[in-house]
């Protein structure tokens, strides 16, 4: 099976609709799928939920989106740097459900595992809470305590970035890069991955490997990148 496609735009052309679930990896500027987002700016789907840690900033990530009006409801954990994201939201024209951060990471996981809902102790007695279910469950010293119910995300698409694969789709992220992405990848109902380089099968370590090639669909080559940096910091030099 041939999972490597051409370009961005080849790999999604069938998957794209209105209204759908997309799981997208990243955090702030690194390790999100940019090729793949343009891809489906480009498409012009409109009505879109995106459940990622975060939107990027203006006109980068799922900022892009925003800035054309395709996304209805972001579902992240941090939402600040985007200054479109902040209008859209205190006007209305954006819904936007609050998950702790790492209740977003297992929601996606648990989802990708299978687990339609778990408990957490996370967010109880805060606004995260409101209209969620509560059970008690013991804790470690046996006390009865208030847990709520977070559900799994199952997503239409998963979207992630990566540094290398093999030809089945094996995946390594490239250190701080592999942040949401590997739990985006797996609770999607396709996974399309973008990757620096594709290399032969028997390549990759097994022990390195952090995306297993059975939850990847399809791939394509999104090199070369620029690093792109969501805060330029200097100091003037010291002068003797």
């Amino acid at each position: 099976m041939n999972k490597l496609y051409p370009s961005a735009e080849a790999a999604l052309s069938d998957l794209l609709h209105d209204d759908m679930l997309i799981a997208s990896g990243g955090f702030g500027l690194c390790g999100i799928p940019e090729r793949l987002l343009k891809a489906i700016q480009a498409s012009g789907v409109k009505g879109l939920t995106f459940a990622s840690n975060n939107a990027g900033i203006d006109n980068e990530g799922i900022g892009m989106l925003l800035r054309t009006q395709q996304v209805k409801k972001m579902i992240s954990s941090y939402v600040g740097e985007n200054k479109e994201f902040e209008r859209q939201y205190l006007s209305g024209e954006l819904e936007v459900e609050f998950s702790p951060q790492g209740t977003l990471a297992e929601r996606m996981r648990s989802a990708g595992a299978g687990i339609p809902g778990f408990y957490t102790k996370t967010g109880v007695g805060t606004l995260v809470a409101e209209g969620k279910e509560v059970k008690q469950f013991p804790n470690r010293e046996g006390e009865m305590e208030d847990y709520i119910l977070e559900r799994g995300i199952f997503a239409d698409l998963s979207i992630v970035k990566a540094w290398k694969a093999d030809e089945t789709g094996n995946v390594v992220f490239r250190k701080t890069a592999r942040n949401f992405n590997v739990p985006a990848a797996t609770c999607g109902k396709v996974c399309v991955v973008e990757v620096e380089e594709v290399v032969p099968a028997g390549a990759l370590d097994p022990d390195q490997i952090h995306l297993p090639g059975v939850y990847v669909q399809r791939m394509i080559v999104g090199a070369p990148y620029d690093k792109k940096i969501e805060f330029v910091t200097t100091r003037e030099t010291e002068m003797g």
